[in-house]
């Protein structure tokens, strides 16, 4: 008995909360955090290419095809965003949602895991006695990981927001 006013409460709370999480797919706060995810998976990329023998390293071409997935992922929500902005209809499929937030937490893991990598290979790269490559590219490769990490910083916040939303739709 105690937990019906707590059930009505909840069935009538579930409305449209989707409006009211700010980073959720659809909203100016996710075209933001879209926006930000393709410039610094795009900037990750374009310090990564500065060298052109980055593929001789395991990590650092692991860096690179996950940007170039996260780019277009993140670059083609950021349309859809905008598009739903200006219309102003969120979308209220769950599998949609389902399938934003499960894209956007697996990339989010798999962006940390490249910066990790690229930016400990190039420490231990820097740590060698003789230098294989000089420090400045060595500071490239590590800006690409900076970048990359700043980019999973949003793709997880951005996954967290649709996380948080997706109850609403059930």
């Amino acid at each position: 008995m105690a937990l019906a006013p707590l059930h009505l409460f909840f069935v009538l709370s579930a409305g449209n909360r989707m409006e009211k999480v700010p980073g959720s797919f659809g909203t100016s706060a996710s075209f933001a955090l879209r926006f930000g995810q393709t410039f610094f998976a795009a900037a990750s990329l374009f310090f990564m290419y500065f060298y052109y023998d980055f593929y001789y390293n395991t990590s650092f071409c692991y860096l690179v095809v996950v940007m170039t997935i996260v780019t277009p992922w993140s670059f083609s929500f950021a349309l859809f965003d905008t598009y739903s902005i200006f219309v102003k209809h969120l979308p209220q499929e769950p599998i949609v949602l389902s399938v934003v937030f499960a894209g956007d937490f697996v990339l989010s893991f798999l962006s940390l895991g490249g910066a990790c990598a690229v930016a400990s290979a190039t420490e231990l790269l820097l740590s060698v006695e003789e230098r294989i490559f000089d420090g400045n590219l060595c500071s490239q490769y590590q800006l690409s990981a900076a970048m990359a990490i700043l980019c999973w910083f949003l793709l997880l916040a951005s996954a967290l927001f649709n996380l948080w939303s997706l109850p609403s739709l059930y």
